[in-house]
C-alpha cells in the first residue's frame, strides 16, 4: 500500500463540534486534541469548539499532525482526554466504524482562550468579538429575521463593524444598526443558555436597553 497521504483533503471551518461528555474536560484542559479521521486542516487559527447542543470555547489551534492509525500511541490518546490508546481506537470506531491500521487520522491540537460557559461581563459584548458572536448566533438561533441573518452573515464575511457597516451603508459610521443586531442576537443567546454569563439578569437588562435600531 503507498506509504503517500491521500489526495482527498477535508478543511475545518470556524467551528469544532465534539460530544457533549467531553466539553467539561476541554474546559479543565483535560482534553486538549481532537483526532479525526482523514486529512484534515483547519483554514482558521481561532475556532469555537461546540459541545452537547451548545458553544463551550473559542480556542486557537496551535499544531496539526497527520498519523496513520498504527502510529497513535498512549501519549496521543491521554491528550484527547482518553485514559489510553485502546479507549481512544474504541471511541474513533464508534464514530467512524472499523478502522485500517493504515487510515490517516489527523491530531488537532487546541488552546482555549475563552471560556463560553460562564463569562463575566466585562464589556457590552462579554469580551468576545461581534464577529464570534454573529457565527454562534447564525448556527443557533432559528427565529433571526431575515435582514438580522442578512446582517450577520455580512459581519461574518467582513469580521469589523465599521468595515460591515461601509459595505452595507456605504458609511462606516453607521454601524450602530449593526451593534444593535448583534446586541440583540447576544441576548438571545443568554436568555437561552447558550452562553453563560454571571450576574445574568442584570446584564440581560443591560443589553435589552443598549438595543436601538
Amino acid at each position: 500500500m503507498s506509504e503517500e497521504k491521500p489526495s482527498r483533503v477535508k478543511y475545518l471551518g470556524r467551528h469544532i463540534m465534539v460530544k457533549g461528555k467531553f466539553a467539561k474536560q476541554i474546559l479543565k484542559g483535560e482534553k486538549i486534541t481532537t483526532v479525526r479521521l482523514g486529512i484534515v486542516r483547519p483554514k482558521y487559527d481561532e475556532v469555537i469548539i461546540h459541545g452537547g447542543g451548545r458553544p463551550i470555547c473559542k480556542a486557537k489551534i496551535v499544531r496539526v499532525e497527520h498519523k496513520r492509525v498504527k502510529e497513535l500511541s498512549d501519549a496521543d490518546a491521554i491528550k484527547d482526554g482518553f485514559k489510553d490508546l485502546l479507549h481512544l481506537l474504541e471511541e474513533l470506531e464508534k464514530f467512524y466504524g472499523q478502522l485500517n491500521p493504515d487510515n490517516w487520522v489527523t491530531i488537532i491540537e487546541f488552546k482555549v482562550i475563552e471560556r463560553l460557559n460562564k463569562l463575566e461581563p466585562k464589556d457590552p459584548y462579554l469580551g468576545l468579538k461581534p464577529v464570534d458572536i454573529a457565527r454562534i448566533a447564525l448556527r443557533y438561533l432559528t427565529d433571526l429575521s431575515e435582514h438580522e441573518r442578512k446582517i450577520l452573515l455580512e459581519l461574518t464575511r467582513y469580521a469589523s463593524l465599521r468595515r460591515t457597516a461601509k459595505e452595507l451603508y456605504g458609511n462606516p459610521l453607521q454601524r450602530k444598526h449593526i451593534r444593535a443586531i448583534v446586541k440583540k442576537a447576544l441576548k438571545k443567546l443568554i436568555e437561552r443558555g447558550l452562553i453563560k454569563v454571571s450576574e445574568k439578569e442584570k446584564y440581560v437588562s443591560y443589553v435589552k436597553e443598549e438595543i436601538k435600531y
